[in-house]
């Protein structure tokens, strides 16, 4: 069975952006990713019993964007594993 997280761009500037993130729109979360260390930090977990799985996963698709996309961060993503 796959598990999917849904990221939804919230905001974006030359130092950091931040999608919300999670299951589905209902249950969002919420990660910044500041563009100049490439460091990611959780502002506020996902309410479901496995809030780190959702982080894991939507820290994997952040870093997707710096290695392969050019550091373009699309509105909306999904990552499915």
């Amino acid at each position: 069975m796959a598990a999917i997280v849904l990221m939804i761009k919230e905001h974006e500037d030359g130092d950091a952006v931040v999608y919300k993130f999670g299951p589905d729109e209902q249950h969002q979360g919420r990660i910044r990713l500041n563009k100049k260390t490439n460091m990611l930090s959780e502002l506020e977990p996902v309410p479901c019993p496995s809030p780190k799985f959702h982080f894991d996963m939507a820290a994997q698709r952040l870093a997707r964007c710096i290695a392969t996309e050019g550091g373009i961060f699309s509105e909306r993503m999904y990552f499915m594993t």
